[in-house]
């Protein structure tokens, strides 16, 4: 090949490349603690109108444990709760020791040894050169693999969710350099409603509303900078409501002295004093009223948990709507999540819209942990190794 060809034959291999249809930006919006029941109240008019142009699921089934951190990072990484090692939102870990992992702890949140046991989609898209955006997502504060979004603020729950709209549209018309190619957006105020007031409450069904609101915004400012994106909106879990006449009293069953308490509430993670451990077992391991116990090892198979090093040695759960407290200062309130995750109440929402999605689809329950391979789907990425499978999510793929 003569000289001039070669330049010829390099010209045009840089020209495909550079003309190249790149995937359309992916948006994933979590509406934390949003159950699918809250869209037949008559004040999600975007939510509604998304699901008709695109597709929904009756329910989508969290993992277990049905919290907000294990599940959230779930939905990212395909993998369950005892695989990815968030399993929940307190734990410990005696590779990290004299450290309690909990939401509030900023520096164990933004530390990557407790995010480092999966590969979350941003961190994988980065790496492809994909450029990514964060606001916000539980494991999105820490360098996760050496690797942090592009745009990645730490969360402020100041925010309102209009607010936190408005930002990240203003990512998408300012951003220097390639633009983003997956962000994600988190929205609280639900969740928070729901816990205060309870799921039943007009509080939380107003706290829907507003939310609805700011999803109008987010598809009004994506028309307006005509941005035809693929949006996947999900929730971590539902909401069960509790009540101060359902509570029960751990520290009144207990030998004093015979443990370590590592979580309480919907579910409790307990650990033996040395010296204890088997009169721990007999206390927790009988019958007991509106609780069943079990050892990490015997934890029921279809909850899938149990075999990481994070999870305590004994795990207690409540029947849904229950408590499980260690103290008479437990502050009880309207409503509570964490429970079997086959309960009906801890149900998800699942909507999808967009270039890559089939109008009009209605989808069967499926597991969350599915949700993942579809986001690899649509930024035309190989989806690494985990518990999900895209098969229930393929009739809502367009041809």
């Amino acid at each position: 090949m003569t000289s001039s060809l070669k330049k010829l034959a390099g010209l045009l291999l840089l020209a495909a490349s550079c003309c190249a249809t790149a995937a359309p930006l992916t948006i994933l919006v979590s509406i934390d603690g949003m159950r699918p029941d809250y869209l037949e109240r008559g004040v999600t008019p975007n939510l509604n109108r998304l699901a008709a142009k695109g597709a929904r699921a009756v329910a989508m089934r969290p993992s277990f444990p049905s919290l907000t951190f294990p599940n959230h990072y779930t939905l990212v990484t395909g993998l369950r709760p005892d695989h990815h090692g968030v399993v929940g939102n307190n734990m410990d870990d005696a590779t990290i020791p004299s450290v309690r992992f909990s939401l509030d702890n900023e520096a164990a949140v933004t530390d990557r040894r407790w995010w480092d046991q999966a590969e979350p989609v941003w961190v994988t898209a980065e790496l492809h050169r994909i450029r990514a955006g964060t606001l916000f997502w539980p494991g999105s504060e820490a360098a996760i693999h050496g690797v942090r979004p592009t745009m990645a603020p730490p969360f402020d729950g100041k925010h309102p969710a209009v607010v936190r709209v408005d930002r990240l549209l203003s990512w998408l018309g300012s951003a220097k350099g390639e633009p983003l190619g997956f962000a994600t957006l988190y929205l609280d105020d639900v969740d928070h409603a729901g816990h205060t007031f309870g799921p039943d409450a007009g509080q939380t069904t107003r706290a829907v509303a507003r939310v609805d609101e700011a999803i109008g915004r987010l598809l009004d400012g994506l028309a307006k900078r005509h941005l035809d994106a693929n949006i996947v909106i999900v929730s971590d879990h539902g909401m069960a409501p509790t009540s101060a006449d359902r509570v029960v009293r751990m520290d009144r069953l207990l030998p004093e002295g015979s443990y370590s308490k590592v979580a309480s509430g919907s579910y409790a993670g307990l650990e033996p004093v040395a010296g204890h451990e088997d009169e721990l077992a007999a206390a927790l391991l009988k019958p007991h009223e509106h609780m069943q116990c079990w050892r990490k090892g015997e934890i029921p198979a279809r909850l899938a948990y149990g075999s990481n090093a994070r999870v305590p040695a004994f795990i207690c759960l409540a029947e849904t709507g229950w408590l499980l407290a260690f103290n008479d200062k437990t502050m009880v309130r309207g409503g509570a999540h964490g429970y079997d995750n086959a309960a009906p109440e801890m149900n998800a929402i699942f909507i999808a819209a967009g270039p890559a999605i089939k109008p009009g689809v209605v989808l069967p329950v499926f597991d969350n942990v599915d949700v993942y391979p579809l986001l690899m789907r649509l930024l035309e990425l190989k989806p690494l190794p985990s518990d999900g499978n895209i098969t229930p999510l393929l009739p809502a793929l367009a041809p």
